[in-house]
């Protein structure tokens, strides 16, 4: 089996790539379930999840990226660190 990408990215850029990743799935979950909500599953349901979905990843990438480094510091003081 073949894995995806055929090239890997470096690790130095994992810090750019998780948030990139967890904001695309979070929002398109998050904007599908409120649209959803307000709209039901009508006909422009589709159209408005996908312009809620950009709208939101907009605002989320760049939110994730500056809130990585305090998320982190935050479960540092919550979780016991590997190997105690």
């Amino acid at each position: 089996m073949k894995s995806f990408p055929a090239r890997k990215l470096p690790a130095r850029y994992a810090g750019v790539v998780v948030p990139l990743v967890l904001s695309l799935f979070m929002m398109f979950v998050v904007s599908g379930i409120a649209t959803a909500r307000s709209l039901g599953f009508s006909q422009t349901f589709p159209s408005t999840w996908l312009a809620a979905w950009g709208l939101s990843w907009v605002i989320a990438f760049p939110t994730l990226l500056l809130v990585m480094p305090l998320v982190k510091r935050v479960v540092a003081l919550i979780v016991e660190p590997p190997g105690r």
